[in-house]
């Protein structure tokens, strides 16, 4: 029953930040789309932490394709927060739909690391088999 709670409030927060991030581009006063362009680091982000899991032998210790995806999953994070900043700097967006964005980021990005944190730890999965 844990994990079926804990995927209700994970789809609640992800509905959340995409309800931001549509805010940031469909309100009147702000009337761009382009911080939409920011769902591509969000659909980008767990794909390097799930090639980790799948071809590193023990997740906890340390090997040179754990940080490789590590640092890689930094910068897709860095580039969604570094995005709307850009846009509002060169006056493409305004501030306003930025720090919607930007909001909209730390929820969606938190709840993906949230659900690595529930469902991650019970992989009872093998991979070799295949």
């Amino acid at each position: 029953m844990a994990g079926i709670k804990a995927l209700v409030g994970l789809a609640f927060l992800a509905s959340l930040g995409i309800t931001l991030l549509v805010l940031a581009c469909a309100l009147p006063q702000f009337n761009k789309w382009w911080p939409m362009f920011v769902l591509v680091f969000y659909f980008l982000s767990p794909v390097p932490t799930l090639i980790s899991r799948r071809f590193a032998e023990a997740v906890e210790a340390s090997s040179a394709l754990i940080e490789v995806c590590i640092f890689v999953s930094t910068c897709i994070v860095i580039s969604a927060y570094g995005l709307p900043i850009v846009l509002a700097r060169q006056m493409t967006i305004v501030w306003g739909a930025c720090g919607l964005v930007i909001a909209g980021n730390t929820v969606v990005f938190l709840t993906i690391a949230l659900f690595f944190f529930f469902f991650g730890r019970d992989d009872s999965f093998e991979y070799s088999t295949w």
